[in-house]
């Protein structure tokens, strides 16, 4: 198992190389110069082309290629063209705020994909499991930016338009409030949490309707087989058995499940961190691509695919330890 991820491991690395490189010569030929947004709609040529040179964007594409290549491998990312701060500076400060989205999100997915999972695999056949799968098939089909902007009108300009209570208004953009600096830490940490709120819903909606949908067709595959009937016929209560034998089995394929589900994960972040204003990864890209700002783009095409390869990565490594015939050195 170990030989096995650390071929998964060098694999991603290449993978994160070809990615990062296919990005930097299309932002790179891409309509657009960085120098005129930079130097203004009104200066002459002279500043134009000293602004490239400045910029460094006077220089071939292919040098200047290899140039950023040996720079991106000690780990210095460059500058930002738009910001004038260090690429990792910029990244790093906004990706804390896409780990906690992301990573929530994550959680309540499937923590709340496997109860609905198997509460409807229990109840199957029956109206509730009707209505709870066409309720998960529309969830499941709507897009991101859609149901973010519905959640926007309901729950923040809706609440205050209707009167409805003050209690289900919550704030449409930024991870905190204008006076958050002044609160106590607890007071902080309401306020991040008010502002999670809406973002974290988009998310989870969508990844709980589609984990519900995959763990109940799992458990009902599990359920009926012989090693299950078998703890039945040993007189092992409901709960026991749909633990200890269904359960556990069920979540097998739900593991690469995750592993699939993370690149979706991470490129859905990317357009509610825009709708919501959220100070994330995806938002610093999306708006460094209107400035023309390549270092940040790349850098952050970087981060993504590296969390998509260690999310990979990690999918493995949970899958062995919940199938112990994957651990067994004949394999």
């Amino acid at each position: 198992m170990l030989r096995r991820a650390i071929v998964r491991l060098f694999t991603g690395i290449a993978l994160i190389f070809a990615v990062v490189t296919i990005t930097f010569f299309l932002v790179n030929l891409a309509p657009g110069d960085p120098a005129r947004l930079w130097v203004g709609p009104g200066a002459g040529q002279m500043e134009l082309d000293a602004a490239r040179r400045a910029l460094g964007l006077d220089r071939p594409l292919v040098a200047r290629y290899v140039t950023w290549l040996a720079d991106f491998a000690r780990g210095e990312w460059g500058t930002s063209l738009a910001q004038q701060r260090p690429v990792s500076r910029v990244l790093f400060d906004a990706l804390p705020h896409t780990l906690l989205l992301s990573g929530a999100s994550l959680l309540l997915t499937y923590v709340g994909g496997i109860i609905v999972g198997m509460f409807q695999a229990v109840k199957r056949r029956t109206s509730l499991d009707t209505m709870i799968t066409t309720a998960t098939m529309v969830v499941y089909g709507m897009p991101a930016y859609w149901l973010a902007l519905v959640l926007v009108l309901l729950f923040s300009y809706g609440t205050a338009r209707h009167g409805w209570p003050a209690v289900l208004q919550f704030p449409a953009l930024g991870a905190a409030g204008l006076d958050a600096d002044f609160l106590n830490p607890w007071g902080r940490f309401l306020d991040r949490v008010e502002h999670l709120v809406l973002p974290l819903t988009t998310l989870a909606l969508i990844g709980i309707a589609g984990t519900a949908r995959y763990v109940r067709g799992a458990v009902l595959d599990v359920q009926d087989l012989d090693y299950v009937r078998t703890a039945r016929a040993k007189g092992l209560t409901p709960a026991g058995v749909g633990l200890r034998h269904v359960l556990r089995n069920a979540l097998l394929p739900l593991i690469t499940l995750l592993g699939l589900s993370l690149p979706a994960l991470f490129s859905g972040t990317v357009f509610v961190e825009v709708i919501f204003a959220w100070p994330g990864v995806g938002r610093e890209m999306v708006g460094a691509v209107g400035a023309r700002d390549y270092p940040v783009v790349v850098a952050a095409t970087a981060v993504f695919a590296a969390l998509v390869v260690l999310g990979n990565i990690l999918a493995d490594l949970l899958y062995a330890v919940a199938d112990p015939r994957l651990r067994s050195p004949t394999r």
